[in-house]
């Protein structure tokens, strides 16, 4: 909880502009608490006499720090392939593995897996924890939660590395809970500190209006959902070598409440603009929904796919599938055109890692050309018929 020290309260009211969450009221010259109050600590340390405390907030046992060590990427395989966002993780954990001096460790879980454990030692693993059973051809938190939670309290690793997909959504806040650490979701970005080894993950909050580094000091894992598209995959390898351990689970391990009936792709499930190397994608500047005619004619000259900005979403112009930015999905295609899109920050959030990116925009201060690589200010009805023109002259159509 948090407590006020009245005989030290000054009544400034410093505490009160620094709470985001209005669960601060300085009344008769004390500040007072709320029930809004997140236990964040923010006023604690804005407060200059030391008026303010969080209690309560330690950890009942202590852990062994020492005793974890090694980075771990849950590497994800649904409907017999394996989430490219896997590969982007064996990146970044090769990275991280090496710079604390331990191995990189990749655990695969699924059914009639193949080859797929050998191609992720190709992509950086140094070990494969590889757990195949007909029990686990379909995703349940329940089954896929108890799996990696036993091999984490077994091998503790010091660094677990999960997709933000929906799976990753699902089931890795419960190995957290489960292991009673900590958990950062939607991380843009990971980092070892050089003093102690901590990881620092970096993620956008308050709707992406600031990025935040956290971590976790006082238990282990660390662990991290990181977004789509966000980190790169190292070229695959195929001379190098390393260890596949095959987990025979536990039957308790497998039981779950949830039996699946049957998996259905939804309609729009074959848009997968994460995996797209050119997005052209059309914003709230395109005024109607008929501007999209024009911006999937300029994808198809370059044989690219179509993307999107929250308000064309919302304005029920083109599906959600479609969406890119904060709400939406990260994507890290090699070019990406925005069209009438003014780039606030919840949407370069999901695009910033692209090769190149091209804006058209009618508003010369509009923010997407900070970001932009190259920028066209104009009428983007005038402009784009003139791109696919001289696209089509150039190719040949």
């Amino acid at each position: 909880m948090l407590h006020v020290d009245k005989d030290l309260c000054i009544g400034c009211g410093i505490c009160e502009e620094q709470c985001s969450f209005g669960a601060i009221k300085v009344l008769d010259g004390t500040a007072v608490v709320g029930d809004a109050c997140t236990l964040c600590g923010a006023c604690v340390e804005a407060c200059d006499v030391g008026a303010l405390a969080l209690t309560g907030t330690e950890k009942s046992r202590k852990m062994e720090l020492g005793d974890w060590s090694g980075v771990w990427v849950y590497c994800e395989f649904r409907r017999g392939a394996l989430a490219s966002v896997s590969l982007e993780l064996l990146g970044i954990g090769r990275r991280l593995a090496d710079l604390r001096g331990v191995g990189l460790c990749a655990v695969l879980i699924g059914h009639e897996t193949g080859d797929t454990a050998a191609g992720l030692i190709g992509h950086g693993a140094d070990t494969v924890y590889r757990v195949d059973a007909p029990a686990l051809a379909h995703f349940t938190d329940e089954a896929y939660g108890a799996v990696l939670t036993s091999l984490i309290r077994e091998y503790r690793p010091e660094i677990v590395l999960a997709g933000a997909t929906a799976m990753g959504r699902s089931f890795i806040p419960g190995v957290a809970t489960e292991l009673d650490t900590g958990l950062t979701a939607d991380c843009t970005k990971l980092e070892i500190r050089a003093g102690d080894g901590a990881l620092l993950q970096t993620r956008p909050a308050f709707g992406g209006n600031i990025m935040a580094t956290i971590e976790c000091p006082a238990t282990r894992p660390q662990m991290a959902t990181v977004r789509p598209r966000v980190m790169k995959a190292l070229e695959c390898d195929p001379q190098r070598t390393g260890k596949i351990i095959d987990v025979t689970p536990a039957p308790e391990q497998l039981q779950s409440r949830i039996q699946v009936l049957e998996s259905v792709v939804a309609e729009g499930g074959n848009v997968n603009i994460q995996e797209s190397d050119i997005l052209v994608a059309g914003g709230r500047g395109l005024d109607n929904e008929k501007g999209f005619g024009l911006i999937r004619r300029l994808a198809g000259s370059l044989n690219g796919d179509v993307a999107a900005s929250r308000a064309a979403v919302d304005a029920g112009w083109i599906p959600y599938p479609h969406q890119v930015g904060q709400t939406g999905k990260t994507v890290g295609p090699k070019l990406y055109i925005a069209c009438g899109i003014s780039g606030a920050i919840q949407h370069v959030a999901g695009m910033q890692s692209a090769d190149t990116i091209v804006a058209i925009n009618r508003d010369k201060n509009a923010p997407i050309f900070d970001v932009a690589d190259f920028g066209i200010v104009g009428d983007l009805y005038e402009i784009i018929p003139k791109l696919i023109t001289k696209i089509e002259e150039l190719r040949g159509v």
